[in-house]
């Protein structure tokens, strides 16, 4: 949805005091934006030096920003609000952290420019987080070539999992029971309609692709992203509140699984690579689409990724691309190097396109751009089924899958920063590069 008519609003006056609340205010809104803390650092030194504050003491975590005018003097605290932006907000946001690292805007009109941003956000309506769930778990099943009931199912889900999420998120506090509760409810109604119609066991995605909307990938690719960068605390905690979520998908998945009988095959494919491979001897609503209709999901999951998270136009648009690379790419190297070598490879790829694009298209920032791609790399999905089957070779494929996309990730970040300071700079040598 665009936003041009709310960002024409007046912005309001915000109240400031001094250069310590400016750049505090900007890195709690990098944070809602859904920088991970590195960058959220990055871009507060680099705008610090550019409007001569370069003696700024910086700390950011998770939800908190700290600024000192030096170090072991008194620090102004700004806490991030803790609600995610928007995709669309996180484009400006994007522009605006560019703009300012030119140093060409003064620090005192930092938190108008801030506020002004995000008064044009608004919030994601019922019917936009209905069928952005709808067709994100409907093209996730197809992307994965789960039997005809089980997409016609995930699409019927999804719609309901989209409305849940939209009425819940209202709750303060109920985050990770909810995620228990929804994938409990899902799981069950999966289970009674297979026993009702005599289809166990059914594949693993069955269950999980309406649950898309729910898995904390990006929270858990965050986390690695900044253990790779030594910000440990922060990486740390990141990565326990996604598996904490995860735990508590799987153990609704499970729960319910228990209470149905619900017998699935974790054998089939939980990956990308693997679904070349998919087949069945079962005719009608139980037999597998062929593989073009995969290519259809890719095109479903982007227009629900553009709804659920209010991409807008553009990066909806951008993000059919990226998944389509994505996936033609793992489709095409998973069976030469395998799938967790795969993964490594287009995670540096596509990452290092994103922040090539966002370089030259700053309303098409990295965070937002990777993210669809980075939905088809399914790290979090990964670690679902692992922790719901308890398979030992799930377990180990799904650590590789983290291990793999996030040293590929940080590739593709350290490549595209090296290319871009060694274009700014051409006589500087490319192993003097800061990375």
């Amino acid at each position: 949805m665009s936003h041009s008519a709310s960002s024409a609003q007046t912005p309001k006056a915000v109240p400031s005091h001094g250069p310590r609340d400016s750049f505090a205010q900007l890195g709690a809104f990098l944070l809602d934006a859904g920088y991970a803390v590195t960058d959220v650092h990055f871009w507060l030194t680099k705008v610090a030096e550019k409007t001569g504050h370069g003696n700024m003491s910086i700390a950011v975590l998770p939800a908190t920003v700290l600024v000192s005018e030096q170090p072991g003097s008194a620090a102004t605290v700004v806490n991030a609000t803790g609600v995610e932006l928007p995709f669309s907000i996180s484009a400006r946001a994007n522009g605006l952290v560019r703009e300012l690292a030119t140093g060409k805007v003064p620090v005192s009109l930092f938190p108008t420019r801030i506020q002004a941003i995000r008064d044009a956000s608004t919030p994601t309506t019922t019917t936009e987080m209905l069928f952005g769930s709808a067709f994100l778990s409907a093209g996730l099943a197809m992307l994965f070539r789960v039997p005809w009931w089980a997409i016609v199912a995930a699409l019927f889900l999804g719609a309901l999992i989209g409305i849940f999420i939209h009425a819940a998120s209202r709750i303060r506090g109920a985050g990770t029971i909810i995620t228990f509760i929804i994938a409990f409810c899902s799981t069950l109604f999966v289970g009674l309609l297979a026993s009702a119609l005599d289809l166990s066991p059914i594949p693993l995605f069955a269950v999980c692709a309406p649950l898309a909307v729910l898995v904390p990938g990006a929270t858990i690719t965050n986390a690695l992203l900044e253990l790779s960068a030594t910000d440990m605390v922060t990486g740390s905690s990141r990565l326990m509140y996604g598996l904490l979520i995860l735990g508590f998908m799987s153990t609704g998945i499970g729960a319910a699984a228990m209470i149905t009988g619900l017998r699935i095959d974790s054998s089939a494919a939980n990956l990308l690579g693997e679904i070349n491979a998919v087949s069945t001897d079962l005719g009608g609503w139980e037999s597998v689409p062929p593989l073009w209709v995969s290519w259809i999901g890719v095109v479903f999951m982007a227009a629900g990724i553009g709804l659920a998270f209010k991409a807008g136009r553009l990066l909806t648009l951008l993000s059919i691309p990226a998944m389509v690379i994505t996936y033609a790419g793992i489709t095409l190297l998973g069976p030469l190097v395998g799938g967790v070598g795969a993964t490594g490879i287009i995670g540096a790829v596509a990452f290092f396109l994103a922040r090539t694009l966002e370089r030259y298209v700053p309303r098409a920032p990295a965070i937002a751009t990777f993210r669809p791609a980075f939905l088809l790399l399914v790290p979090g999905t990964v670690g679902l089924i692992a922790l719901t089957t308890l398979d030992d070779n799930a377990l180990i494929t799904a650590l590789g899958t983290f291990l793999s996309l996030s040293i590929g990730t940080k590739t593709g970040a350290v490549v595209a920063d090296l290319v871009f300071r060694h274009e700014a700079n051409p006589d500087e040598p490319l192993n003097e590069l800061p990375v």
